[in-house]
């Protein structure tokens, strides 16, 4: 498994998770819209040539925001989730923050694992179906 920076290579991969991922996903020319920004710092999980997930983030004046974590069904309990968000929290940043579906706590669990708090409740965030997200935050020592 290697963890590299999204490019165009790796678009119809990572449009293909998007849509096997997530009820609302981001189109594949929002996707490639994030390739030459300079604060989205977008990473793919590539196996045997594939990508097989992606993590994407966003970095403004040392807060970061991530967009979007997801690994296709297949690959799930591989630590590839961990993988991309160990790499990210490499980027300078003096917190990271997400919002995730109440209802996912295989996730939620993750992000614990790793350092991440409970700092909220966004109420009816998502749709299709309609749930709260938990915002949930790590903070960095200076």
């Amino acid at each position: 498994m290697k963890i590299e920076k999204l490019s165009k290579k790796h678009l119809d991969d990572v449009w293909e998770i998007e849509k096997i991922c997530f009820s609302s996903p981001w189109s594949r020319e929002d996707l490639e819209k994030q390739i030459n920004i300079e604060t989205s710092h977008f990473l793919v999980a590539v196996e045997d040539g594939r990508a097989v997930g992606y993590m994407g983030l966003q970095i403004f004046s040392g807060q970061g925001y991530v967009t979007n974590v997801a690994v296709l069904p297949q690959y799930r309990q591989r630590g590839i989730a961990a993988m991309l968000i160990n790499e990210q929290m490499k980027n300078q940043m003096d917190f990271i923050t997400l919002e995730v579906r109440q209802s996912n706590t295989p996730a939620i669990n993750l992000y614990t694992k790793m350092g991440f708090e409970n700092v909220g409740v966004r109420p009816n965030f998502y749709s299709n179906p309609t749930e709260n997200a938990i915002i949930m935050t790590r903070n960095f020592d200076e």
